[in-house]
């Protein structure tokens, strides 16, 4: 008797320890999460948006920049779960447990090494760049001036930029009665190449070819499909890698 009673106390315990927060309750257990790693996959695909302004706390609850936060992610010992209820994003690192499946620790620091380069180009003027997109049209850092510039970077082989499309043409036609805003692709492919595939598969922005060196050079993209928000004086406000976060984003910062 005397055993279980322990046993029961020491999971009110360790419950009462990974609840208590001043925001609130991890919306899943975070020990459970990690006992298989497609459980952890698709919350992380689904529920984790780092590029989101969010609140980061670190193991103890303490809140923390999110400077910090991204290093500590990057270390490999930690999780982020998002806490409710909040009317605010709120993310808290959780150890990641011992035995569990080493891709969770590798899938957290390659999303959490790509996020905070992201974060670090935030304010900073996009690189120069004078393109002619497959138009014709010539679009340059002084002629977008004025404007909000979402920019997709992706290529015909992407399996994941080209699964987007249908969320990304909505979202360009979602803002199309807006003037101030013009949705640009930079692809790596030659015209040949994207005039052929474009016939098939329409993408409703304006598509700028042979960018393979520019994204490699001089945005240092490491992962496809890579979406840029500029604002109108050409600095970088988001840097996202999948629709639901350019989304997200937009709906924050585009707002009427």
């Amino acid at each position: 008797m005397k055993r279980i009673q322990f046993i029961v106390l020491l999971l009110l315990l360790t419950n009462s320890i990974w609840c208590q927060t001043p925001y609130g309750a991890p919306e899943v257990n975070p020990v459970t999460l990690q006992k298989n790693f497609q459980d952890w996959f698709k919350y992380q695909t689904t529920k984790i948006m780092l590029s989101t302004d969010f609140i980061g706390l670190d193991a103890k609850g303490k809140t923390i920049s999110k400077d910090q936060f991204f290093q500590k992610l990057n270390s490999g010992s930690f999780i982020p779960i998002r806490l409710v209820p909040t009317d605010k994003i709120v993310y808290k690192l959780y150890k990641i447990a011992p035995k569990s499946d080493s891709s969770i620790k590798a899938t957290i620091m390659q999303l959490a090494f790509d996020e905070y380069e992201h974060f670090k180009m935030e304010g900073k003027p996009f690189p120069k760049f004078d393109f002619t997109d497959l138009n014709g049209n010539v679009v340059s850092n002084e002629t977008m001036k004025g404007k909000y510039i979402i920019i997709k970077c992706w290529y015909i082989h992407c399996a994941a930029c080209i699964e987007e499309f249908p969320a990304v043409n909505a979202l360009a036609a979602k803002y199309k009665e807006r003037s101030d805003i013009l949705f640009l692709s930079l692809a790596e492919d030659t015209p040949a190449q994207l005039t052929s595939f474009l016939s098939k598969k329409p993408l409703f922005y304006a598509v700028v070819p042979n960018m393979k060196t520019y994204m490699n050079q001089a945005l240092h993209l490491n992962g496809f499909p890579t979406h840029f928000i500029l604002d109108k004086e050409g600095k970088m406000l988001k840097i996202v890698s999948d629709y639901e976060s350019l989304n997200t984003a937009l709906e924050s910062l585009l707002q009427d």
